[in-house]
């Protein structure tokens, strides 16, 4: 009789492990799901930053433009146009930022350093772990019951 009732256990436990299997399993793909979501709509967010901060920038660089090359005309000082050397390189990486191809270039230049470069990526004292996380946080909470003393 304990051997049946035993072995009907052992099947519940089996069954209960693949239950909590299964649902962890769920839970970590919505959550690497949700991750990519944000990951995603943080990224769109860039580009619509940059995309707005284009436009601004742009109007000013069309303004300083004419009005450097209108004062280099009129008082006939050709270093006035100086200025316009540095804004059109940021105009080109703005550019570039917002409608070009700089995010696929950063996104093949970070693939090349994780795979050719990784040790650059290592933290210092490296991956924190549960032990060195619950030193940090037991010795802030003596700390603070000592200030509060």
């Amino acid at each position: 009789m304990g051997f049946l009732l035993s072995k009907s256990m052992d099947a519940n436990f089996r069954k209960q492990q693949e239950f909590m299997l299964h649902n962890a399993r769920l839970q970590m793909e919505r959550q690497i799901l949700m991750q990519n979501q944000m990951r995603e709509r943080q990224m769109a967010m860039q580009v619509a930053w940059s995309r707005e901060f284009l436009k601004y920038f742009g109007s000013f660089f069309t303004v300083a433009t004419v009005g450097l090359t209108a004062g280099a005309i009129k008082r006939k000082k050709p270093l006035l146009l100086v200025p316009i050397l540095p804004l059109s390189f940021i105009l080109a990486f703005q550019m570039d930022s917002a409608y070009g191809t700089l995010i696929y270039r950063m996104r093949g230049e970070a693939e090349s350093i994780m795979a050719s470069e990784y040790d650059r990526l290592d933290l210092p004292h490296g991956i924190p772990t549960f032990d060195s996380i619950e030193k940090a946080r037991r010795a802030k909470s003596s700390l603070s019951s000592l200030l509060e003393k």
